[in-house]
């Protein structure tokens, strides 16, 4: 990674950002998935709750950083939350 002049961190999350989609990929060969309505009113399966819950925590740690200057822990921890909750019930 070092040709592209990544930090750690940088370079640790789209490795877990592509062996996400990896495992996505291989869930989805073994156990094709199935939309269903959830709290989000539309029709969704595993793939698009994921993709849905990665841009909401996105936009959360984006506006944590506009609006506080609280511990980044936590809005780390509100970002999961909110994409594990939009993947659980979404």
């Amino acid at each position: 990674m070092q040709w592209m002049v990544w930090t750690a961190p940088t370079a640790l999350v789209f490795a877990g950002l592509a062996l996400l989609l990896v495992v996505m990929t291989v869930w989805a060969r073994i156990s094709p998935p199935v939309a269903r309505r959830g709290f989000l009113r539309i029709e969704t399966d595993r793939g698009d709750r994921l993709y849905i819950g990665l841009i909401s925590a996105a936009v959360v740690l984006a506006g944590w950083i506009a609006i506080t200057d609280l511990s980044m822990w936590l809005a780390l921890g509100c970002a999961l939350l909110v994409a594990v909750v939009i993947g659980i019930w979404g």
